[in-house]
């Protein structure tokens, strides 16, 4: 899943992200989600990857941007 952007994630890949970024239970996540960001290696258990952090702060800069 090398260059992936944040684009590439559905709405709730999104807000699983976002969730567990701030520190939220992941039982207000999709499951199905939560899976699909394991298997992308976004996160592990219900923390992000330096990945997922990356992804996410880049969103963030873009959105300021524009």
């Amino acid at each position: 899943m090398n260059g992936i952007s944040w684009n590439d994630l559905n709405p709730a890949e999104q807000h699983a992200i976002a969730v567990l970024a701030v520190g939220i239970s992941t039982e207000v996540c999709d499951p199905i989600a939560l899976l699909m960001l394991e298997r992308a290696r976004l996160i592990k258990g219900a923390r992000l990857t330096a990945k997922a952090q990356q992804l996410r702060k880049a969103a963030i800069l873009q959105k300021l941007s524009a």
